[in-house]
């Protein structure tokens, strides 16, 4: 049974998740009026077109579709096709939705590539009258793999564990992604034969560089093959990619249409992200009565362990504040760090939450807190998509008694830290935390909550 404090820090984390739902995000985002369509203000005239071709991919394509179909209505017939993870596909009208990879296994499959090559037939079929429409939000580059001539799936999925395995974050992994794809680093765009192009983003990267989400395969590229040979002699260093993809790079040689400029306006417009995930869970603390200090990284954030440790000491300054004005006793933050794995002989289960968290408890323990001190505060992490890493929860949470479980189970945090096995940690002490998949996907909220016993 959880304790108050963690019922009110997973409903702040619960505010922030509910903020970024995409299938009411793309449908508050639209607007009708009469002939015209109004997207950010924006305005497409229903004359200019005879139907709408939605495609894309990402975590969040199920939901975002949906939310586009109903807003849309019967203002213009609708077609396409979305690859989404497999469990979150239902019948969408005329529009597939395509299960593109197994739950929980975020690399490249022939489902994905399917899919992915589908979606390009359809928008380089499309004619001047068409008005196409992609959906993208994270985990689009997994889902939407189209690998150049050169190299084959088993290649991309190579790419993927090497290099995510390594601690490579998400710009540096895109990076090299796009380069070894027919669809990503802008190739939707240049394959597109619509007369015009809008993109709705649900962004997963901090900062929401549009080129980065979804490895941008609607917006021109602006890295290099030199810049993807840069990512990899910094995360390969033993060349254990194969040599194809050295060889691919090394020539300069994208997707055989890469030199082609777009022919076909294109509007990106991103609708979510973790800013705002974090500003209403932010709200939502303050209605229940905390003084909260909020933080929404804008670039990427390094270790999870580190970042963890920097929570657990933010979190100790609220419990054992310096002066009794101005105390803060909730913090959110919002981010993305990163995890490097250890041997696959040694590794176990778990994902940057669930280590994060982990890396927060293990410095806590540090500072011998006494066991009054333990109860009055709660930690949790989790990803707003439902996933954190090849698991089945979202993240972890601490409080007093998940460490008194912690305390008579006699687990040693730092063995199950330098593992990655903070799932199997966490899972004998009922410390994990698990949605399911949300639809939505804006990287991760984590929240501290400390009983002050000021104004409580």
């Amino acid at each position: 049974m959880m304790s108050d404090l963690t019922l009110e820090a997973l409903e702040i984390w619960t505010a922030g998740l509910d903020a970024v739902r995409a299938e009411p995000l793309v449908r508050n985002s639209i607007q009708l009026d009469g002939n015209q369509l109004m997207i950010d203000d924006q305005i497409w005239s229903r004359d200019s077109f005879d139907q709408i071709l939605l495609i894309g991919g990402g975590k969040a394509g199920t939901a975002m579709a949906r939310g586009f179909v109903d807003a849309i209505g019967d203002w213009l017939p609708i077609t396409g096709w979305i690859n989404v993870p497999a469990g979150t596909e239902t019948k969408i009208g005329r529009v597939k939705i395509h299960p593109a990879r197994p739950a929980s296994i975020n690399e490249p499959t022939a489902e994905g590539v399917m899919g992915a090559s589908e979606i390009l037939s359809l928008v380089s079929q499309a004619g001047p009258r068409d008005l196409c429409v992609a959906l993208i939000s994270g985990g689009g580059s997994a889902l939407l793999p189209a690998p150049i001539d050169e190299i084959t799936l088993q290649d991309k999925q190579n790419v993927t564990r090497i290099l995510s395995g390594s601690g490579a974050n998400i710009t540096e992994l895109n990076t090299v992604r796009k380069h070894l794809s027919q669809i990503k680093g802008g190739g939707l765009l240049r394959a597109c034969r619509g007369g015009h192009l809008i993109t709705l983003i649900l962004s997963d990267v901090l900062g929401d560089p549009l080129d980065v989400i979804a490895s941008g395969p609607t917006v021109v590229d602006s890295t290099t093959a030199a810049d993807a040979l840069a990512v990899l002699a910094k995360h390969d260093p033993d060349h254990a990619l194969p040599e194809s993809i050295y060889n691919t790079l090394t020539r300069g040689s994208k997707a055989a249409n890469t030199a082609r400029p777009p022919v076909v306006p294109v509007t990106n417009l991103v609708i979510g992200n973790n800013a705002i995930a974090v500003d209403h869970a932010g709200i939502r603390a303050e209605q229940l009565g905390y003084n909260h200090v909020m933080q929404s990284a804008r670039h990427c954030e390094g270790a999870a362990e580190q970042v963890g440790k920097h929570f657990a000491n933010m979190t100790l300054q609220m419990l054992r504040p310096q002066s009794d004005s101005h105390q803060t006793d909730c913090l959110i933050t919002g981010g993305e760090p990163i995890v490097k794995l250890a041997p696959p002989s040694r590794r176990g289960r778990g994902g940057r939450n669930q280590q994060l968290v982990l890396a927060a408890y293990h410095q806590l323990l540090e500072y011998q807190l006494t066991d009054q001190e333990w109860q009055r505060f709660a930690i949790l992490s989790a990803g707003t998509d439902g996933e954190d890493g090849p698991t089945d929860a979202a993240g972890a949470m601490i409080d007093g008694a998940i460490h008194r479980r912690i305390q008579k189970s006699q687990l040693d945090p730092l063995d199950f830290l330098e593992r990655n096995d903070a799932y199997t940690f966490f899972k004998a002490v009922d410390g994990l935390l698990t949605t399911g998949p949300t639809g939505t996907n804006v990287c991760d909220i984590r929240v501290a909550v400390v009983d002050s016993h000021i104004n409580r």
